[in-house]
């Protein structure tokens, strides 16, 4: 801890986001664990995909854009109400307008079109929900250089236990994004640099955050309640559908697995925020 204060805020900022993409990309990995999955299997890892992005989206976007809100003086039911819907409505776009050149590319390597627009989705709105979480620890950080001589420990262990605990929460998102596209016909190694791209965000994000921390809090409210809209829109059109649709006649895999991702990622945002 005492070699961290060495460095200027933006550096730490920068080693903490380099961790917790590390943690995103280790996620990922898990897809080279797999070689094939049964439909119950599959089911549940829809369905644990689609729990943790629920579960996130309240504990880690929308209670600290409310808290965030509120400490700003603003309406907290507002802001986040304009974030949240903004989000979800930028999905929906991003769904009727996928480039072609994907779809064009997809089909010479022999993935479908649903496919790769799950992918870009799966990967746009994790990357959506990584900026607002990079910029909150750029922001822990960058405070850090605000305060007082006596301050600057115990900020800096504060801003250490937020990294700590973005990056265990990614841990289980890049797997909901690099299991599923390995399962929609994506090659391994594809399939994990999808996953692994998610987090890639977050060391700028991080640094930006820093380095802009009075302008980014006053805009932090706003992207958490977008990334929250963003991630409903996929679970609800996307992950939970697919879930439900590898087990027809026993949709309680499906139920098994969002509620097991909800459980975990729910424990993890409340034991570790």
């Amino acid at each position: 801890m005492d070699t961290l204060m060495n460095f200027a805020p933006w550096q730490q900022a920068l080693f903490a986001t380099l961790f917790t993409w590390a943690v995103t990309a280790l996620g990922s990995a898990l897809v080279f664990a797999f070689k094939t999955i049964r439909s119950h299997a599959l089911a549940l890892m829809y369905g644990f995909a689609a729990g943790v992005m629920i579960a996130a989206s309240f504990w880690s976007l929308l209670d600290p854009a409310i808290n965030l809100a509120e400490q700003q003086d603003r309406i907290p039911w507002l802001v986040v109400g304009i974030g949240f819907a903004a989000g979800g409505f930028f999905l929906y776009l991003a769904d009727k307008i996928i480039p072609g050149i994907y779809l064009k590319r997809a089909r010479t390597e022999g993935s479908s079109r649903a496919t790769v627009k799950r992918a870009i989705l799966l990967v746009f709105s994790i990357t959506l929900h990584n900026i607002p979480e990079g910029l909150a620890v750029g922001v822990a950080f960058g405070a850090i250089g605000a305060a007082g001589d006596g301050e600057q420990a115990a900020m800096l262990l504060a801003a250490t236990t937020v990294a700590i605990g973005i990056g265990l929460q990614n841990f289980p998102e890049g797997a909901a994004v690099s299991i599923p596209l390995r399962q929609g016909g994506m090659s391994r190694f594809r399939a994990f640099m999808y996953g692994q791209a998610s987090g890639a965000v977050e060391p700028i994000a991080g640094v930006l955050g820093a380095l802009l921390v009075a302008s980014v809090n006053s805009l932090l409210p706003y992207a958490l309640s977008f990334a929250a809209g963003a991630m409903i829109y996929v679970a609800c059109k996307e992950l939970i559908p697919e879930a439900h649709a590898r087990t027809k006649e026993e949709s309680h895999w499906a139920i098994f697995g969002i509620m097991a991702g909800f459980t975990l990622m729910m424990v993890l945002d409340v034991a570790l925020g």
